[in-house]
């Protein structure tokens, strides 16, 4: 079998990747009086006269609400809430996994900003903090937006800044490697989605100060009337030279390619017009905007993609573990940029310049100090505010 009906036929033996389990084994009726009525009434008056006190006598304090309206799952989509279960799963059972954080999934049958916002702010009591995923764009921005200024628990759009945090520190890194400055670097982001756009955004952040972003129709144009206000504003805020045309006159000169668009719409003589040292992160799935042996053909040094089989896996589940384990330990009421910033230096660090090499620039979600040293630099943004 290959991996997809090996994966498919693992989620029919197991009907669901995770379940729920007691912290207290309820052997008596003692035991049932503790955990329930009468005794659970001092808890409950307990958080009454002190809300706080939710962090210590309830599983808030440790348990995250993934939610999705099934819009934009993975490379598939709007597929459906239905359909997206599968995925909300999996990624609670990564939180489990990697952070020892309790992740329950939920989907909206919903596209509507104002329910989807509405029906989130309702569910939140029950959470320490929500990972948005999944959420098609433009709406997932303002949903993110309007939820960070209603809601005093952190939430993250994963799609959006889990993506950008594990891209920007992979590109930290191959730009040490080939000896190339952020600043100078002429970089190219295809796709102008959730991704996309929290990408050119973030990168703008650190510094990046020659950036131009495409999507299907070419470079973005903010007189092209078919754009969103993200792409729009993004247009205005990058592709300083004033560039026009496709991908392709994207390219021309680039020191790196960032794809988070569609398979195969990058090809071996496009790699070849870029500059010498050339990085390319085809991130889209399942299928790449170029396969590895082609874009090194093509002159690249340096390649990632989303894809798990190949040398630098460029993926979120790198960031979102370890980012709210720290959120959670450190109470914090909202992500700022400071902490994503952190959380991205933290995760380049991990590969020192001795290790440092062209299919090793950023760690293994596997590696046990990726959730440690992002953790700890939520943390210790949060000690110095």
């Amino acid at each position: 079998m290959d991996i997809m009906d090996e994966s498919l036929a693992l989620h029919r033996m197991l009907k669901g990747k995770i379940s729920v389990e007691s912290k207290f084994d309820i052997k008596n009726k003692k035991d049932l009086s503790l955990v329930y009525t009468p005794g659970v009434a001092s808890s409950c008056l307990a958080i009454k006269d002190h809300p706080e006190e939710a962090y210590q006598l309830t599983s808030k304090n440790n348990t995250v609400a993934v939610i999705s309206d099934g819009t934009a799952v993975l490379g598939l989509g709007d597929i459906g809430p239905l359909a997206a279960i599968p995925v909300m799963e999996g990624k609670c059972a990564i939180f489990k996994r990697f952070a020892g954080i309790d992740a329950i999934p939920i989907v909206l049958n919903t596209k509507d900003v104002d329910e989807l916002v509405q029906t989130i702010y309702y569910l939140a009591p029950s959470f320490g903090g929500i990972n948005l995923e999944d959420i098609s764009a433009p709406r997932c921005f303002e949903v993110e937006k309007r939820l960070r200024s209603m809601l005093d628990i952190p939430v993250f759009h994963d799609d959006q800044h889990g993506t950008a945090i594990a891209c920007s520190a992979a590109l930290l890194n191959a730009l040490k490697l080939v000896k190339k400055d952020l600043a100078t670097s002429k970089i190219v982001i295809n796709g102008a989605g959730s991704a996309g756009i929290a990408i050119s955004t973030f990168l703008l952040g650190l510094g990046a100060q020659n950036l131009v972003v495409c999507d299907k129709a070419g470079i973005l144009d903010p007189e092209d009337k078919h754009l969103n206000s993200a792409q729009i504003e993004m247009a205005h805020l990058s592709n300083k030279e004033n560039i026009k045309g496709s991908l392709s006159v994207a390219l021309a000169g680039a020191d790196a390619f960032i794809g988070v668009s569609a398979g195969n719409v990058v090809n071996v003589s496009m790699v070849q017009s870029m500059n010498q040292d050339a990085i390319v992160f085809a991130l889209a799935n399942p299928t790449p905007e170029i396969s590895r042996d082609k874009a090194l053909e093509g002159g690249a040094r340096v390649y990632g993609a989303g894809i798990s089989n190949i040398p630098n896996q460029i993926n979120n589940a790198l960031v979102f573990p370890g980012l709210f384990k720290g959120l959670l330990k450190a109470r914090v009421k909202q992500i700022d940029t400071d902490m994503e910033i952190a959380a991205c230096k933290a995760l380049a660090s991990l590969v020192s310049d001795q290790e440092l090499h062209e299919d090793y620039i950023i760690p293994d979600v596997f590696n046990e100090d990726v959730v440690k040293v992002i953790s700890s630099a939520i943390i210790k943004c949060q000690m110095k505010k």
